[in-house]
């Protein structure tokens, strides 16, 4: 049989066992609530920036939106101006040839003035060498 000094001694060691167990149990636990500590900042951070992203999304959400309305409110007023362009022109365009017309009839009697002088010139370069000959034979002057 065994002793009261081999149960105790036995004892002891589980005991020495147990204490060192307890150690690494709490050794292990405060790792792990550090683990827990840093995975928690961690998806803190995590989190904020999903709502900075998020923010940022209806930000931009919000851009669009009001740029599609400024467009569609631009393109409006363009097909108003383009309308009010189009019925000036249909206005003005009558004018407009009439004007041709007479910028056209214009440069025709511009011409027609212009080749009655040169025609007028000539008759009267030629017409005064016979005016000089017929003053000096009226005048007598040889």
């Amino acid at each position: 049989m065994t002793s009261n000094d081999d149960i105790l001694r036995a004892l002891g060691r589980v005991e020495g066992r147990l204490t060192g167990i307890e150690e690494n149990v709490s050794l292990l636990r405060n790792e792990v609530s550090d683990e827990k500590e840093n995975a928690h900042e961690s998806r803190s951070v995590i989190h904020r920036r999903l709502d900075e992203q998020a923010k940022q999304i209806n930000l931009l959400d919000k851009v669009v939106e009001i740029n599609s309305g400024v467009d569609a409110q631009v393109r409006e007023e363009l097909k108003v101006i383009k309308e009010t362009v189009q019925k000036n022109h249909e206005a003005v365009q009558p004018t407009l040839e009439d004007w041709k017309r007479l910028k056209t009839l214009g440069y025709g009697i511009s011409g027609l003035i212009a080749f009655a002088g040169l025609t007028i010139g000539g008759m009267v370069a030629y017409a005064s060498d016979g005016a000089v000959a017929w003053l000096r034979h009226w005048l007598k002057i040889n």
